[in-house]
């Protein structure tokens, strides 16, 4: 599904972000990419979206070479991604559910679909009671959870999360954890970009650990359970 072939970025002046990067990545897996800050693992996230471009290699999304997409394609192709980031990005003059259906109504989507489909997603993240709030009126595991829902309200095929439970307290993150669990097994393929370690000892999944932009040890379901 997704193939990174002799991927490196390099920076003006800059070590490189990203040396000789070489990963396959199978549709509906859920991957959780380790490392301190500056391994590279927000890069490697941002060239799947094309937020970034390699300096050298191939990136491959259903065949599809992302390297080769010219901007008018970017669009269509951001449809099939998902994202959720640290800081959360909502929107603070717009409640919940207005941030949710933003995401829909920037996609071209009728008002019936988004009246059918906004309720659903937010009953899913657990925020069914919370559609009118405004972002500062919910707690930060909140917020992350309305971020999720914007992110998965379009069906995305790949969900990127990078370090989505960085402001979170303990009790948070493992909410937003699960979360993740749960929508892979509803087929979304999961990249998560995190540092803790913790998370990723309970997830129980493939790790891709990364060191100053290279991969350093790729271990696949079990290696790291408790």
């Amino acid at each position: 599904m997704i193939v990174y072939e002799n991927i490196s970025k390099i920076y003006p002046g800059n070590a490189p972000a990203l040396e000789n990067i070489n990963l396959e990545i199978r549709e509906g897996e859920f991957v959780s990419a380790v490392g301190q800050s500056g391994a590279g693992k927000s890069t490697l996230l941002k060239m799947l979206y094309a937020e970034e471009r390699p300096s050298t290699g191939n990136i491959y999304f259903h065949r599809k070479n992302i390297v080769d997409l010219k901007n008018k394609e970017l669009p269509y192709h951001r449809r099939n991604i998902g994202t959720v980031f640290q800081d959360y990005k909502l929107l603070p003059k717009k409640t919940l559910f207005e941030n949710v259906a933003f995401a829909m109504e920037v996609g071209g989507r009728t008002n019936e679909e988004i009246d059918e489909a906004v309720p659903q997603i937010l009953d899913i993240v657990g925020l069914g009671k919370q559609t009118k709030k405004y972002p500062t009126e919910v707690s930060g595991g909140e917020q992350q959870r309305a971020a999720l829902a914007r992110a998965l309200v379009n069906k995305p095929k790949v969900l990127l999360a990078d370090e989505p439970t960085g402001n979170l307290d303990p009790i948070s993150t493992w909410e937003i954890v699960q979360l993740l669990l749960k929508i892979n097994e509803f087929g979304t393929t999961v990249i998560l970009a995190t540092h803790d370690k913790g998370i990723v000892d309970k997830i129980c999944r493939r790790v891709v650990a990364m060191d100053r932009g290279k991969v350093i040890r790729d271990e696949e379901n079990g290696r790291y359970c408790i």
